[in-house]
């Protein structure tokens, strides 16, 4: 069924996307990961942001630690926001490094992500991982105070986390709350192949609370696009989304099939359609133009409530 897209509010916030869809960058000058070439990649990188923005993806999710050392990522998005006639909305992240342990440190980063984006103020700041209770490193409330001040600072539109357990979200909301800052966004792993939020209360929490779902890996790594199988496995060091591929390729084949009646929708597509339909904003990565304009059919129609159950249904054993 055909649909109008219309903007998205993060959470509570002052902060608005064209559309349910963004653009993932951890593989805008990542090499460990995703064979980052600096010969070919940057040129890439822009095609993949001027399609998106040409097609309404105006949503871009960075990082520091994307390109790290060096943070490359921040630094194409930077020269590509300068080069442009449009300004998309940007969000990046502190790293919770267990040595970052002062506010000061805090403020340096946010400062360093600012310089490297070329921007007055960052649209969303995010704590990009939750540090495990057992390693040194300051509380959730000293890093959340943070996260405030900043907002009042001016420095930063809104503010988000991470890789949060529903109770550490509860806690931010709430200390967030007391200063009438709203938590914007809530970003982890969501896909077909990981539906884990859905079972540990998380998903539904931010559903309560009214945080935006931000979902990164939404087609796990590649394995939801059909171009890997038992024959073909994805990359080792790919783990999210790590399903044995014997039990992906009947996944893959029914989005196949769904997106044969919907005009030939890819399998990507259906998966991040998928996604949209639960109500979750899908950050899909795009090197390049073509998987950028691959990533934007994915609007502007919807799933049947049938077809969303079928591909419940199929995967509801997966993870």
């Amino acid at each position: 069924m055909s649909f109008e897209e219309k903007p998205i509010r993060l959470g509570q916030s002052n902060v608005f996307i064209n559309s349910p869809l963004g653009i993932g960058t951890w593989a805008w000058g990542d090499t460990m990961f995703w064979k980052y070439e600096a010969a070919t990649g940057e040129d890439n990188c822009r095609k993949a942001f001027d399609t998106g923005m040409k097609s309404g993806i105006n949503f871009l999710d960075t990082a520091e630690v994307y390109g790290y050392p060096g943070s490359i990522s921040e630094r194409l998005i930077g020269r590509f926001i300068k080069a442009s006639n449009e300004r998309p909305v940007v969000a990046t992240k502190f790293a919770m490094f267990p040595w970052r342990l002062t506010e000061w440190q805090f403020n340096s980063c946010l400062r360093g992500s600012l310089d490297r984006l070329g921007v007055d103020a960052i649209d969303l700041y995010q704590i990009h991982w939750s540090l495990p209770w057992w390693v040194p490193g300051r509380s959730l409330d000293v890093w959340t105070k943070c996260l405030g001040d900043a907002v009042e600072s001016g420095k930063v539109k809104a503010v988000g986390i991470s890789r949060y357990s529903e109770a550490e979200m509860r806690r931010v909301h709430a200390l967030l709350k007391a200063r009438n800052i709203p938590l914007a966004s809530h970003q982890f792993e969501y896909s077909l192949l990981h539906r884990q939020p859905e079972r540990d209360g998380t998903l539904q929490a931010c559903k309560e609370l009214g945080v935006t779902v931000l979902a990164f890996s939404p087609l796990a790594m590649g394995r939801l696009t059909g171009k890997f199988g038992v024959a073909n496995p994805p990359p080792s060091r790919r783990h999210f989304g790590n399903v044995d591929m014997r039990l992906v390729e009947p996944v893959v084949e029914l989005l196949r099939t769904i997106g044969a009646a919907h005009g030939n929708k890819t399998a990507a597509q259906v998966a991040l359609n998928w996604c949209i339909c639960k109500g979750v904003v899908p950050l899909a990565g795009a090197r390049t133009a073509s998987q950028a304009a691959e990533n934007a059919g994915a609007l502007g129609w919807r799933l049947t409530p049938a077809e969303v159950q079928q591909l419940d249904d199929i995967t509801k054993d997966l993870s």
